[in-house]
């Protein structure tokens, strides 16, 4: 247990440093997209027949996943450990599981989109991190989309996986990626997988509880004088989301920015009515986007503190 603080820390460091370079990508993809290429199969494999046997294929895919993540993270963990300096390879793996460095990038594409392409170029730029139709987005609509991916996938993307890395170490991270990529691929309320895909959401609602909180915390601590707005807005209107998590750091992210987030979204020709996310106004904009990059820098630094401070307590 010793070695997983410092092991978060330095992971924080490469990642904010060094990213995921695209030429390793188009080398060796990413270990997400590995993770994803076996669940696609395990979906062709187990999602068959009745509902209830759909189900059960949905809750051997979940066991599949974290038991292989856990396993492989725990061996990978104990052999790179073994060697000199193994530490820092541990951490340069575990690094890969972060997004820091790569949110900051693309919410920010958004935001140059709009200032230089207009509504085109904003509508291009969020159709990389939003499942919306951004053709159905104003430039208001593509700002809100933008800053709501920030604050969703700062928990998801960031604090959560740190969170995992903490208390589990590389098995920990691992396992954490595995059961969120099974989330965002099968834990869809659609024909196909509300029944199969019922546990790996389920599962994901509880990892990601804890950073969702926090994340909302930081947030509102890195707003300065408007962090008694933005815990309002989380007290208020983060139990009436339609997720039992995003919920958090989005009240936090709009009672910081004076903003109302969320609310009735387009997806694929349907309409999603949600509650909104603070009280402020709709009508977003490019600066506001860049007030909330600001405002997420602020919060990781934060982080940073959180994940120190903890170094030195244990």
């Amino acid at each position: 247990m010793e070695i997983f603080p410092p092991l978060l820390i330095c992971a924080l460091v490469l990642e904010a440093l060094l990213g995921y370079p695209d030429a390793v990508f188009r080398v060796i993809r990413h270990p997400v997209v590995w993770i994803g290429t076996v669940i696609a199969a395990l979906d062709r494999v187990l999602n068959r027949g009745p509902g209830w046997l759909r189900r059960l294929g949905g809750v051997a895919t979940v066991l599949i996943l974290v038991g292989g993540a856990v396993g492989l993270g725990a061996a990978l963990q104990v052999w790179l450990l073994s060697l000199p300096f193994g530490w820092l390879p541990l951490a340069l793996l575990a690094s890969t599981l972060l997004a820091q460095r790569s949110l900051y990038r693309f919410v920010n594409a958004v935001s140059v989109g709009l200032n230089e392409g207009g509504l085109a170029g904003g509508r291009a730029a969020v159709a990389h991190i939003v499942g919306r139709d951004p053709e159905s987005l104003d430039e208001a609509g593509v700002a809100r989309a933008a800053i709501e991916s920030l604050a969703e996938n700062f928990s998801d993307g960031v604090t959560a996986p740190a969170f995992w890395l903490a208390v589990g170490g590389l098995p920990g991270i691992l396992a954490y990626k595995a059961i969120n990529t099974a989330d965002s691929m099968i834990g869809h309320r659609t024909p196909r997988h509300e029944a199969f895909g019922w546990a790996a959401a389920r599962l994901d609602d509880l990892v990601n509880l804890p950073a969702s909180r926090l994340t909302a915390l930081l947030l509102a601590l890195a707003s300065g004088r408007r962090a008694g707005a933005a815990l309002r807005a989380v007290w208020r209107d983060a139990g009436h989301h339609r997720s039992p998590n995003a919920g958090w750091p989005e009240a936090a992210m709009a009672g910081a920015l004076g903003l109302r987030l969320a609310g009735p979204r387009r997806y694929a020709g349907h309409v999603v009515e949600d509650h909104w996310m603070g009280d402020g106004g709709a009508e977003a904009t490019a600066a506001d986007i860049e007030a909330g990059l600001r405002l997420y820098r602020r919060a990781l630094a934060l982080l940073w503190l959180l994940a120190v401070g903890w170094t030195q307590l244990v």
